[in-house]
């Protein structure tokens, strides 16, 4: 099954979008000596293991930072960076909770948009194949509309438009394959229910062709199987 995933480095991003117009000096910088026990020093520790792909570690110096100075303007960035590396980490579990749990706490954060597309992202990632259950996809592509629904003109809306594209058309490619395993073994009726959904609800994420053509052959495999009762079997 191909799957369309947008990456993102979700540290970095949001730092570069929480901290856009203020001041802030990197602590690698010979003007701005740190040390490890300051939040700048912490953060910037976090970061390098984020980057390193030692998460663990990452979310150990986060929540560190945001237990230790819950004031610092990092603080918040830091309950971000835990969900971030959960979520590179793949424990797609413990991010949503973290995403949820800043969503809570800072209802009116302008990264929200970013929070909820990756509240998206850890159902999106979590698919099974299309003939297994598809409750993810289902939790997946009511988050994308959600955010798509709240802040229409941000940058992770328009992700997410693609997204929900990317969830419809595999929630319309497990009806598919339901109706064509129905059709196969000539329950035209099922079948033809199955193709019908698909058009109606999953129109334009490219099964139009071979649906419209399952749809019609149906249709007349029914006619053909109706043309066969003599009138007294109508009886």
């Amino acid at each position: 099954m191909a799957v369309y995933k947008k990456r993102i480095l979700p540290v970095l991003l949001v730092l570069a979008v929480a901290l856009s117009g203020c001041t802030f000096t990197w602590p690698w910088t010979k003007s701005n000596p740190l040390t490890r026990s300051t939040p700048d020093g912490l953060y910037q520790q976090a970061v390098e293991y984020y980057q390193d792909g030692s998460y663990k570690k990452s979310v150990e110096i986060f929540q560190r930072l945001k237990e230790e100075y819950p004031l610092s303007q990092l603080a918040i960035l830091a309950e971000m960076g835990i969900a971030d590396s959960y979520f590179s980490g793949k424990d797609y579990f413990e991010a949503e909770l973290a995403y949820l749990e800043f969503l809570n706490l800072h209802p009116t954060n302008e990264n929200l948009p970013y929070v909820m597309y990756q509240i998206g992202m850890c159902h999106f990632n979590q698919i099974e194949t299309i003939d297994r259950d598809q409750s993810e996809t289902f939790k997946a592509l009511k988050e994308f509309e959600r955010l798509t629904a709240r802040f229409p003109s941000s940058k992770f809306s328009f992700l997410a438009e693609k997204m929900i594209r990317e969830c419809k058309r595999i929630l319309g490619e497990q009806e598919f394959y339901v109706g064509e395993f129905y059709f196969n073994i000539k329950q035209y009726q099922a079948a033809l229910r199955r193709f019908e959904k698909i058009l109606r609800e999953y129109a334009n994420v490219g099964l139009d062709y071979k649906v419209s053509y399952y749809l019609i052959e149906s249709k007349r495999r029914l006619a053909e199987e109706e043309a066969k009762i003599t009138p007294k079997e109508k009886k």
